[in-house]
């Protein structure tokens, strides 16, 4: 199964191959896609995205993760928040490498490695 590209983004609208929502916030993995509700985890821009954020998408296999941390990237990745969990140290030892980006640039990687057929997933935050 293969990871869905990204169709489109804009501000604040993201669009996956394979759905029909248009997503704000999302999330895809080999096989789907689904909006990536903050709420879920209690996430804000600060202290950032959180292990049980993308937790969902490592259960899927994937061999790489991209985090889009918005447009302005105001969304922030541990450990540049200074709290005890380091996100990227998490899935390295999990075995994923991780890249994060700001979200177009984010989308344009993740889109390339689904291209190799890689098993990408990738969260992204598509506002500020």
């Amino acid at each position: 199964m293969s990871s869905p590209e990204i169709a489109s983004l804009s501000w604040g609208q993201m669009k996956v191959h394979g759905s029909t929502k248009i997503y704000k916030d999302c999330k895809v993995w080999p096989g789907g896609s689904r909006a990536w509700d903050w709420r879920e985890t209690g996430t804000e821009h600060s202290p950032g995205v959180q292990p049980a954020d993308v937790e969902e998408v490592v259960k899927k296999g994937v061999q790489i993760l991209v985090i889009g941390r918005g447009m302005s990237e105001a969304l922030k990745v541990p450990p540049s928040t200074g709290t005890p969990i380091n996100l990227e140290e998490y899935l390295k030892k999990k075995g994923i490498d991780v890249r994060v980006l700001q979200t177009e640039k984010a989308v344009k990687e993740y889109n390339a490695l689904v291209t190799q057929g890689i098993r990408v997933g990738g969260v992204f935050h598509s506002t500020c």
